[in-house]
């Protein structure tokens, strides 16, 4: 199984919601659904506000993902992506921990 990470480090690079349904070959009322299920988090009032992060962008494709491969209704997505995060963060520290060996 191949595995993308992705490590967005000091990246001040945001995007409009236009430039994210650009990006992740999204409508706009898909995008704000995901964003009223928690999936992704916009700094701005409203969606003609809001500007998403790099990470965001990378959550939102994932949420794609796991959508079309596994059928997976908006709340089960954020459940899924919020324990898939945990999981990455979780190996992250265990490989910090070895290294230290």
């Amino acid at each position: 199984m191949d595995k993308l990470t992705i490590e967005v480090l000091g990246n001040t690079t945001v995007y409009s919601l236009r430039e994210v349904c650009e990006r992740c070959g999204m409508h706009a009322e898909q995008v704000i659904e995901f964003v009223d299920f928690g999936i992704a988090e916009p700094e701005g009032n409203s969606a003609r506000d809001w500007h998403f992060t790099a990470a965001q962008l990378f959550r939102l494709n994932r949420a794609l993902r796991l959508q079309r491969d596994l059928d997976i209704n908006l709340p089960g997505l954020a459940l899924a992506l919020d324990l898939l995060e945990e999981i990455d963060a979780l190996r992250s520290e265990v490989q910090s921990l070895r290294s230290l060996r």
